[in-house]
């Protein structure tokens, strides 16, 4: 996975633009942020243009202008201290984070995406209206609440019928925005925990799923010439995305269970618990095709060796949280 000299300048601007975001100590600094950072991933998105790239270029421009156009009329509302001015900035930075129910431009983007490209969208792209929504007062609860419901949901079940991979990412992506809001409405150190080891484990399944060429679950499937180790990883990888005990994805939300269990948020709770129980059903479909299926080697598979560095780091962050879970516990 190589950057050109170009990639790395709009990846530069766009960090830049994120960190400006999130700084920022007003909301004209913020819109400058977030248009910085979308003109910089919108060359990237088109770099291979191709029919689904361009697709995915000018979906995203006009979701995210449309968010940053609510932006700039929610700051103006704030000047003459309107009630609706929390309102919308929230719709706008939920549908800049491709939180339900403002969701449905997320699974169509990443589906025309590459997937270095996807793991932006689905990681560095979410840090700035996350930390947005983390700034706002306690007003926007009833709205964060909805969204969390309505993200556990979508979430769990539109990635049950699909076979892409890039969708199934992407709804587990929606799914896990319910557990990072979540987070949010409890502390802001509950989030960025969360977030952080959402990033990692995204990112390693993401790439993977790029080492072996693979957007359909039949590409893993027919994968023969993958390594027993590459096989072994992927499964690891989406059993610990998935949050399931002893993996390092049960970590942050072992934490969270914890918190809304002394608070008395059990309705939450349960269909949290519920739509992660739907997700790891579809981890689980493509894992045990990796595990279980064989067929012919298929002609599109070009690249045979997997880096030695990538396979102890990964596996590393898949059992990192059962190795020294005395770490996580003293910052419980």
């Amino acid at each position: 996975m190589s950057f050109s000299s170009s990639q790395m300048l709009f990846m530069s601007t766009l960090i830049l633009g994120t960190v400006l975001s999130v700084s920022s100590t007003s909301w004209f600094g913020v819109w400058i942020g977030l248009e910085l950072n979308l003109l910089s991933f919108i060359p990237m998105i088109s770099l291979k243009n191709n029919q689904y790239s361009s697709e995915a270029a000018l979906k995203y421009f006009l979701i995210q202008a449309l968010g940053s156009s609510i932006i700039v009329l929610s700051a103006s509302l704030m000047l003459i201290k309107s009630t609706s001015a929390n309102l919308l900035l929230t719709i706008a930075l939920l549908l800049k984070a491709g939180a339900a129910p403002f969701h449905f431009w997320f699974p169509s983007v990443m589906e025309g995406l590459q997937w270095p490209q996807a793991i932006i969208l689905m990681t560095i792209q979410k840090i700035a209206p996350l930390s947005l929504l983390s700034y706002l007062d306690s007003s926007t609860q009833p709205i964060l609440f909805s969204a969390i419901i309505l993200s556990a949901l979508v979430g769990a079940m539109g990635g049950i019928n699909q076979t892409l991979l890039r969708k199934i990412m992407a709804y587990s992506s929606i799914n896990h925005m319910a557990w990072m809001i979540t987070a949010m409405t409890i502390s802001e150190t509950s989030w960025l925990l969360y977030f952080l080891f959402y990033c990692f484990l995204a990112s390693s399944i993401a790439l993977l799923f790029n080492f072996q060429e693979a957007s359909h679950i039949s590409h893993i499937m027919n994968h023969t010439s993958a390594s027993p180790k590459v096989k072994i990883l992927t499964f690891m990888s989406l059993l610990s995305l998935g949050g399931l005990p002893p993996f390092t994805g049960f970590i942050p939300k072992w934490f969270i269970i914890q918190e809304m269990s002394s608070t008395d948020l059990f309705f939450t709770l349960l269909i949290l618990l519920a739509s992660a129980l739907f997700t790891l059903f579809y981890y689980l479909r493509i894992s045990i095709t990796t595990l279980m299926m064989s067929s012919l080697k298929t002609k599109w598979v070009t690249k045979q060796s997997f880096s030695y560095f990538l396979v102890p780091v990964l596996t590393f962050m898949n059992f990192f949280g059962l190795l020294i879970p005395s770490f996580f516990i003293l910052f419980n």
